[in-house]
Protein backbone atom coordinates (compact mmCIF):
# COMPACT_ATOMS: atom_id res chain seq x y z
CA UNK A 1 0.00 0.00 0.00
CA UNK A 2 2.60 2.66 0.93
CA UNK A 3 4.75 1.85 -2.45
CA UNK A 4 1.12 3.00 -4.46
CA UNK A 5 0.75 6.10 -2.11
CA UNK A 6 4.56 7.00 -2.51
CA UNK A 7 4.19 6.35 -6.80
CA UNK A 8 1.16 8.43 -6.83
CA UNK A 9 2.24 11.32 -4.88
CA UNK A 10 2.61 14.67 -6.45
CA UNK A 11 3.57 17.71 -4.05
CA UNK A 12 1.62 20.08 -6.00
CA UNK A 13 -1.88 18.34 -4.18
CA UNK A 14 -0.99 20.40 -0.95
CA UNK A 15 -0.70 23.44 0.94
CA UNK A 16 2.43 23.42 2.89
CA UNK A 17 5.24 20.75 4.21
CA UNK A 18 6.70 20.94 7.63
CA UNK A 19 10.23 19.16 7.40
CA UNK A 20 11.68 17.86 10.50
CA UNK A 21 15.44 19.13 10.38
CA UNK A 22 17.50 16.65 11.72
CA UNK A 23 18.03 13.22 9.88
CA UNK A 24 15.65 15.24 7.69
CA UNK A 25 17.16 18.02 5.77
CA UNK A 26 20.55 17.66 7.26
CA UNK A 27 22.75 14.66 8.26
CA UNK A 28 22.65 16.28 11.73
CA UNK A 29 21.47 12.97 13.70
CA UNK A 30 24.75 11.54 13.35
CA UNK A 31 26.45 14.55 14.92
CA UNK A 32 23.22 14.43 17.75
CA UNK A 33 24.16 10.53 17.71
CA UNK A 34 28.16 10.77 18.53
CA UNK A 35 27.01 13.01 21.40
CA UNK A 36 24.74 11.57 23.00
CA UNK A 37 27.13 8.72 22.30
CA UNK A 38 29.89 10.58 24.34
CA UNK A 39 27.47 11.71 27.13
CA UNK A 40 26.27 8.18 28.11
CA UNK A 41 29.90 6.37 26.94
CA UNK A 42 29.83 4.91 30.65
CA UNK A 43 25.95 3.24 29.95
CA UNK A 44 27.49 1.39 26.39
CA UNK A 45 24.73 3.50 24.87
CA UNK A 46 23.93 1.94 21.58
CA UNK A 47 22.65 3.22 17.79
CA UNK A 48 19.78 1.39 18.99
CA UNK A 49 19.31 3.13 22.40
CA UNK A 50 19.71 6.26 19.93
CA UNK A 51 16.61 5.22 18.22
CA UNK A 52 14.78 4.40 20.91
CA UNK A 53 15.21 6.89 23.26
CA UNK A 54 15.90 9.99 22.01
CA UNK A 55 15.97 10.35 18.35
CA UNK A 56 13.33 13.24 17.63
CA UNK A 57 12.79 13.97 21.03
CA UNK A 58 13.38 16.79 23.03
CA UNK A 59 16.49 16.79 24.75
CA UNK A 60 15.99 16.84 28.45
CA UNK A 61 13.31 14.13 27.88
CA UNK A 62 15.90 12.21 25.47
CA UNK A 63 18.20 12.05 29.05
CA UNK A 64 15.42 10.98 31.20
CA UNK A 65 14.08 8.89 29.03
CA UNK A 66 17.25 6.63 28.21
CA UNK A 67 18.46 6.31 32.07
CA UNK A 68 14.81 5.36 32.63
CA UNK A 69 15.86 2.45 30.24
CA UNK A 70 19.02 1.45 32.42
CA UNK A 71 17.12 2.00 35.97
CA UNK A 72 19.04 5.29 36.14
CA UNK A 73 16.93 7.91 38.44
CA UNK A 74 18.28 11.62 38.61
CA UNK A 75 16.98 15.02 39.98
CA UNK A 76 15.09 17.11 37.44
CA UNK A 77 17.31 20.23 37.62
CA UNK A 78 16.68 23.28 36.20
CA UNK A 79 17.79 24.65 32.40
CA UNK A 80 20.16 26.68 33.92
CA UNK A 81 22.51 24.23 35.31
CA UNK A 82 25.69 24.05 34.32
CA UNK A 83 26.91 20.96 31.36
CA UNK A 84 27.55 17.98 34.19
CA UNK A 85 26.34 14.58 35.19
CA UNK A 86 24.57 15.20 38.59
CA UNK A 87 20.61 16.36 37.22
CA UNK A 88 18.65 15.21 34.06
CA UNK A 89 18.90 19.23 33.07
CA UNK A 90 23.04 19.39 33.57
CA UNK A 91 23.19 15.94 31.44
CA UNK A 92 21.14 17.72 28.66
CA UNK A 93 23.00 20.57 28.59
CA UNK A 94 26.10 19.05 28.86
CA UNK A 95 25.22 16.87 25.44
CA UNK A 96 24.04 20.58 23.56
CA UNK A 97 28.10 21.52 24.52
CA UNK A 98 29.24 18.61 22.81
CA UNK A 99 26.88 18.96 19.56
CA UNK A 100 27.47 22.57 19.46
CA UNK A 101 31.63 21.56 19.53
CA UNK A 102 30.90 19.07 16.93
CA UNK A 103 29.20 21.51 14.78
CA UNK A 104 31.39 24.62 14.34
CA UNK A 105 34.54 21.86 13.95
CA UNK A 106 33.50 20.05 11.10
CA UNK A 107 30.26 21.81 9.90
CA UNK A 108 27.08 20.55 7.93
CA UNK A 109 25.80 19.89 4.69
CA UNK A 110 22.47 19.55 3.45
CA UNK A 111 20.96 15.61 1.86
CA UNK A 112 21.28 16.35 -1.65
CA UNK A 113 17.74 15.04 -2.30
CA UNK A 114 16.37 17.24 0.53
CA UNK A 115 17.94 20.39 -0.96
CA UNK A 116 16.68 19.64 -4.44
CA UNK A 117 13.17 18.87 -2.85
CA UNK A 118 13.22 22.61 -1.02
CA UNK A 119 13.80 24.04 -4.48
CA UNK A 120 11.22 22.46 -6.57
CA UNK A 121 8.98 23.47 -3.45
CA UNK A 122 10.30 27.13 -4.35
CA UNK A 123 9.27 26.11 -7.90
CA UNK A 124 5.91 25.35 -7.58
CA UNK A 125 4.96 27.89 -4.97
CA UNK A 126 4.39 25.43 -1.87
CA UNK A 127 5.21 27.34 1.44
CA UNK A 128 7.52 24.86 3.52
CA UNK A 129 8.50 25.52 7.35
CA UNK A 130 10.94 23.41 9.79
CA UNK A 131 9.55 21.68 13.23
CA UNK A 132 12.30 20.38 15.13
CA UNK A 133 12.49 19.20 18.72
CA UNK A 134 16.29 20.69 18.60
CA UNK A 135 17.13 23.79 20.46
CA UNK A 136 20.18 24.11 17.97
CA UNK A 137 17.70 24.42 15.10
CA UNK A 138 18.61 27.78 14.25
CA UNK A 139 22.51 27.19 14.55
CA UNK A 140 22.48 24.40 12.27
CA UNK A 141 20.13 25.81 9.65
CA UNK A 142 22.59 28.94 9.88
CA UNK A 143 25.55 26.80 9.54
CA UNK A 144 23.97 24.90 6.44
CA UNK A 145 22.78 28.31 4.85
CA UNK A 146 19.27 27.09 4.48
CA UNK A 147 17.88 29.77 7.20
CA UNK A 148 16.52 32.36 4.46
CA UNK A 149 15.11 29.41 3.03
CA UNK A 150 12.41 29.05 6.01
CA UNK A 151 9.74 32.04 7.43
CA UNK A 152 8.35 29.72 9.90
CA UNK A 153 10.55 27.58 12.33
CA UNK A 154 9.52 26.02 15.24
CA UNK A 155 12.24 24.53 17.26
CA UNK A 156 12.38 23.44 21.07
CA UNK A 157 12.96 27.17 22.09
CA UNK A 158 9.39 27.94 20.33
CA UNK A 159 8.38 24.87 21.77
CA UNK A 160 9.60 25.54 25.54
CA UNK A 161 8.31 29.08 24.89
CA UNK A 162 4.87 28.27 24.47
CA UNK A 163 4.84 25.33 26.63
CA UNK A 164 4.27 22.88 24.30
CA UNK A 165 4.98 18.93 24.72
CA UNK A 166 7.86 17.43 22.44
CA UNK A 167 6.76 14.92 20.17
CA UNK A 168 5.18 12.52 19.79
CA UNK A 169 2.81 15.02 20.68
CA UNK A 170 1.76 16.80 17.57
CA UNK A 171 1.62 20.25 19.59
CA UNK A 172 4.77 21.75 17.62
CA UNK A 173 3.67 20.56 14.69
CA UNK A 174 -0.04 22.26 14.69
CA UNK A 175 1.75 25.34 15.56
CA UNK A 176 4.05 24.96 12.62
CA UNK A 177 0.78 24.61 10.60
CA UNK A 178 -0.94 27.59 12.39
CA UNK A 179 2.19 29.97 11.48
CA UNK A 180 2.35 28.66 7.76
CA UNK A 181 -1.54 29.78 7.74
CA UNK A 182 -2.21 26.37 6.62
CA UNK A 183 -4.76 23.95 7.31
CA UNK A 184 -3.53 20.44 8.97
CA UNK A 185 -5.82 18.48 6.24
CA UNK A 186 -3.56 20.31 3.35
CA UNK A 187 -0.15 19.63 4.53
CA UNK A 188 2.44 17.39 4.61
CA UNK A 189 4.27 16.03 7.62
CA UNK A 190 8.12 14.66 6.76
CA UNK A 191 9.98 12.83 9.68
CA UNK A 192 12.70 10.34 9.90
CA UNK A 193 12.27 9.39 13.90
CA UNK A 194 9.37 7.23 15.08
CA UNK A 195 8.21 9.94 17.30
CA UNK A 196 8.32 12.43 14.37
CA UNK A 197 6.31 9.89 12.34
CA UNK A 198 3.43 9.30 15.41
CA UNK A 199 3.00 13.14 15.72
CA UNK A 200 2.30 13.96 12.40
CA UNK A 201 -0.36 11.40 12.43
CA UNK A 202 -1.84 12.45 15.87
CA UNK A 203 -2.44 15.51 14.52
CA UNK A 204 -4.43 14.22 10.94
CA UNK A 205 -2.18 15.78 8.78
CA UNK A 206 -2.46 14.71 5.06
CA UNK A 207 0.38 13.00 4.68
CA UNK A 208 3.42 11.60 6.89
CA UNK A 209 6.47 10.87 4.84
CA UNK A 210 8.87 8.65 6.51
CA UNK A 211 12.01 8.88 5.77
CA UNK A 212 14.06 5.73 6.87
CA UNK A 213 17.45 6.84 7.62
CA UNK A 214 18.07 3.55 10.55
CA UNK A 215 14.41 3.95 11.88
CA UNK A 216 13.82 1.12 9.80
CA UNK A 217 10.78 0.80 7.49
CA UNK A 218 8.40 -1.75 9.40
CA UNK A 219 8.99 1.08 12.78
CA UNK A 220 7.61 4.42 10.79
CA UNK A 221 4.63 2.58 9.23
CA UNK A 222 3.67 1.52 12.44
CA UNK A 223 3.61 4.56 14.21
CA UNK A 224 1.79 6.58 11.61
CA UNK A 225 3.62 7.22 8.69
CA UNK A 226 1.81 7.54 5.06
CA UNK A 227 4.45 5.76 3.35
CA UNK A 228 8.47 5.75 3.30
CA UNK A 229 11.15 6.65 1.36
CA UNK A 230 14.96 6.27 1.67
CA UNK A 231 15.82 9.79 0.46
CA UNK A 232 13.34 12.41 -0.94
CA UNK A 233 14.83 12.16 -4.22
CA UNK A 234 12.29 9.47 -4.75
CA UNK A 235 9.73 12.15 -4.65
CA UNK A 236 11.56 14.82 -7.06
CA UNK A 237 9.16 13.52 -9.97
CA UNK A 238 6.05 14.64 -8.35
CA UNK A 239 5.26 18.06 -9.22
CA UNK A 240 8.38 18.62 -11.37
CA UNK A 241 7.65 21.91 -12.75
CA UNK A 242 7.00 21.75 -16.58
CA UNK A 243 9.33 22.32 -19.28
CA UNK A 244 8.76 25.55 -20.92
CA UNK A 245 8.13 25.43 -24.64
CA UNK A 246 10.37 25.39 -27.92
CA UNK A 247 10.00 28.11 -30.28
CA UNK A 248 7.02 25.79 -31.95
CA UNK A 249 4.73 26.26 -28.73
CA UNK A 250 5.43 22.67 -28.13
CA UNK A 251 7.14 21.84 -24.58
CA UNK A 252 10.77 19.76 -24.39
Amino acid sequence: MEQTAAANFDWRDYDGVLFDLDGVITPTAELHEHAWSELFAEYDFTQQDYLDHVDGKPRYDGVRTFLASRGVTLPEGDPSDPPGDDTICAMGNRKNAVFNEILERDGIETFPGSQQTLDLLAAIDVPSAIVSSSKNADTVLRAAGLRDRFDVVIDGVVAADAGLPGKPAPDSYLLGAERLGVDPARTVVVEDATSGVAAGAAGDFAVVIGVDRGAGVEDLLANGATFVVGDLSELLDGARPADPPDDAGVAR
